[in-house]
């Protein structure tokens, strides 16, 4: 009987060690459990503007995309008005390199508050039209551009696109520098940009935009600066005659997920996100160009006056400006300010 209990015991205590190996083994294989395959993802993504922007309907084709390709396993809920922040794209930015959020579609300049060097995207007068714009960041630029992503914990799948920023006001029509002195202008809260306007001889302030419309409307401003489409989409043209297209500041946006959340993916999946974020930030390009073509038009029905720069008034404003680059290439890096110069 003893022999009999012996043996029962020695057999329970190798089946003990063969599902204790097997476990292992398995755990292994799979890597990380929050990877492990056919698991369910239900992942946030935050998009700075409404729902009807070319920004929200980019993220919405990637949120499509990604659960079809997944036959459901992986959902994306796309949040517009930087909800999951309080409004605050600062905030966000900073919410997705800690993981708090998993994917965002936000601006480089709202980057600088992460990392000063993400200011040369924007940096004065650097981008003369589209092609040049391409050439960068599609090339070195944006390959720059993607390693300090990382460094920040963000895993960049593209580059959208807010635009060329024009200036707009509704004293005279700005042809040169002379044309900015003294002129009230509203500005984005970043530090580049109030030494800039600083150099153009302007006054600068970086209220709220929630205000800007009403502070133009009583002349406690002059103008503002923007791209197109939040020209137009903010009805500007009710409290400004004049727009001078100079493309003076390119603003792109990075189509990102948290790195972490990123490295946990399978491979199949990583290529997937990459792939699919690609085709979804240079469909919210093709979509903004488009748009902006006519907004343009629209914008010249209702009567503002454009103007058109030529290559020497251009090139006076890239004089005065000149400084902003003798202060900002050791904060960007001279090898950094190359790769984006076309």
């Amino acid at each position: 009987m003893k022999v009999i209990i012996r043996n029962v015991l020695l057999f329970g205590l190798i089946l003990l060690f063969v599902s204790a190996c097997s476990s292992d083994e398995g755990e292994s294989a799979s890597g990380d459990s929050s990877n492990d395959e056919g698991k369910k993802l239900e992942l946030d993504m935050s998009v700075t503007t409404s729902e009807s922007s070319t920004w929200y309907i980019a993220a919405e084709k990637l949120a499509e995309d990604v659960e079809e390709e997944t036959d459901g396993r992986i959902t994306i809920e796309v949040f517009p008005n930087e909800q999951l922040s309080g409004g605050d794209s600062g905030k966000t930015v900073e919410l997705l390199s800690k993981g708090k959020i998993d994917l965002t579609f936000n601006s480089t300049i709202i980057y600088s508050i992460l990392d000063e060097r993400f200011g040369v995207a924007s940096a004065p007068f650097l981008f003369s039209n589209f092609e040049e714009v391409d050439q960068v960041f599609n090339g070195e630029g944006g390959e720059a551009l993607n390693e300090i992503l990382r460094e920040k914990g963000v895993e960049p799948f593209g580059y959208g696109e807010n635009g060329f920023r024009q200036v707009t006001n509704s004293v005279h029509e700005i042809k040169n520098p002379e044309d900015v002195k003294g002129l009230k202008i509203r500005i984005p809260g970043i530090t580049m940009y109030t030494d800039l306007w600083r150099e153009l001889g302007s006054d600068p302030s970086t209220m709220t935009f929630s205000e800007v419309f009403t502070a133009l409307q009583q002349n406690t401003i002059d103008g503002q600066e923007n791209p197109i489409d939040v020209i137009y989409s903010s009805k500007l043209d009710e409290v400004q005659d004049y727009i001078s297209m100079w493309n003076y500041s390119y603003d792109p946006l990075v189509l990102g997920m948290n790195k972490e959340l990123f490295d946990s993916l399978s491979d199949e999946d990583q290529e997937m996100f990459q792939r699919l974020g690609k085709e979804a930030a240079d469909y919210q390009v093709e979509l903004a160009r488009e748009k902006e073509a006519e907004q343009i038009k629209e914008l010249e029905e209702r009567g503002m006056t454009f103007y058109y720069p030529t290559e020497e008034e251009i090139e006076a404003f890239r004089e005065t400006v000149q400084p902003v680059y003798d202060k900002y290439e050791s904060i960007w890096g001279k090898e950094l300010l190359e790769a984006f110069q076309p």
